[in-house]
């Protein structure tokens, strides 16, 4: 299958172990481009989350890039998304805005839309649930 791994960008390091074992399973993946940045060693996790704070800076990174486009188009050719909802801001398996966004496209492709754990309770739950995603509880074996 043709994988792209949808999460917030905090979760790099899970993100580079989680495709790096589905290529072991057999998987093509695509990772986010700030997340291949910080594996190569282009820029560090710590410079990223400085980013954040200071307003308009992580912007300045997704319109640079042209992020959201072109993950949309990676989206389209893939067969489906994994979400790495882990937990973040006092909230169990968290969904970002960037990521919900990810779900959305994935949804109007019709794309198979996975968890890696279930969906969180958030003020945008019903949505989440109405993307009819498939929870697979951190079990990479059950994409098939």
């Amino acid at each position: 299958m043709h994988i792209v791994i949808c999460s917030s960008i905090d979760f790099t390091l899970q993100i580079a172990q989680v495709a790096q074992e589905l290529t072991r399973l057999g998987h093509t993946v695509d990772i986010p481009l700030t997340s291949q940045q910080i594996i190569a060693g282009e820029l560090t996790l710590e410079d990223y989350f400085a980013e954040k704070t200071n307003a308009g800076e992580s912007a300045r990174r997704k319109i640079e890039h042209d992020v959201i486009r072109s993950y949309f188009e990676k989206i389209k050719m893939a067969d489906g998304i994994l979400v790495l909802n882990f937990d973040k801001k006092g909230i169990a398996n968290y969904i970002g805005g960037n990521t919900f966004l990810e779900m959305g496209f994935a949804h109007v492709l019709n794309k198979r839309i996975i968890l890696y754990r279930p969906v969180p309770e958030m003020l945008y739950t019903d949505e989440l649930l109405a993307f009819n995603p498939e929870v697979i509880d951190e079990d990479l074996a059950l994409i098939r």
